[in-house]
């Protein structure tokens, strides 16, 4: 993806997990904006941080300006353990957070993104750090709020929240989509005529995100 990407190992809660760091290239003198961790979709169904729309959610934050850390939840590639039905990828998730972007002495901005099952991981792990430090922006795609327990995004993350998802989706259905954002009053972006995994209109996606990340 990017000339600077790099593979790492770390510790994680049930074992070593595989990560993969993006660093964007940066004019001299430019410091990167913050530390975005990007989740993928469901361990037992094939998803790994090697996921397409993981690479594209990756390629908008490089693009403007961000660090992104991928990685593989527990049991996927090379991380280690087990799949534990979303509390154990929750806790995945914020060890990488710990290592990457740590909030002690002086922590650099923090971004959460995932996609599918991802972003069930992605609003958890929000609201865990909601009383712990700020979460500067959230992105969610094709959220599988059908089969898990999304969180609720906290009132003042919301205007700094992108959810995307398409009107053809046939894992996730829009409507559902719909009925957990509702009662937030978030919006939803729906992209005409897309299914799940965004094939054909992975640079419109990209697009959208790095728009969203530009105007924050």
């Amino acid at each position: 993806m990017n000339s600077r990407s790099t593979r790492a190992m770390i510790q994680g809660p049930s074992g070593m997990l595989e990560l993969l760091l993006d660093m964007p290239e940066l004019p001299a003198g430019e410091s990167v904006r913050g530390v975005a961790v990007i989740t993928h979709p469901h361990p037992l169904h094939g998803g790994s941080m090697d996921n397409k729309v993981v690479q594209t959610l990756a390629r908008a934050y490089v693009q403007t300006g961000w660090q992104a850390v991928r990685f593989n939840f527990r049991g996927v590639g090379a991380s280690e353990g087990q799949y534990d039905d979303g509390r154990g990828e929750l806790q995945d998730a914020l060890a990488v957070v710990d290592h990457c972007a740590p909030s002690d002495g002086m922590p650099v901005p923090l971004a959460l993104a995932g996609f599918s099952f991802g972003a069930f991981v992605a609003s958890q792990a929000a609201e865990q750090l909601a009383s712990q430090r700020p979460v500067s922006n959230l992105v969610l795609v094709g959220t599988a709020v059908a089969r898990f327990a999304v969180a609720p995004i906290a009132a003042d993350l919301r205007p700094r929240t992108l959810v995307v998802h398409g009107e053809q989706d046939e894992t996730v259905l829009l409507a559902d989509v719909m009925d957990w954002a509702r009662p937030q009053t978030l919006p939803v972006t729906v992209i005409p005529g897309v299914e799940h995994f965004f094939h054909g209109q992975l640079p419109l996606l990209r697009g959208l995100v790095a728009r969203h990340l530009q105007a924050l």
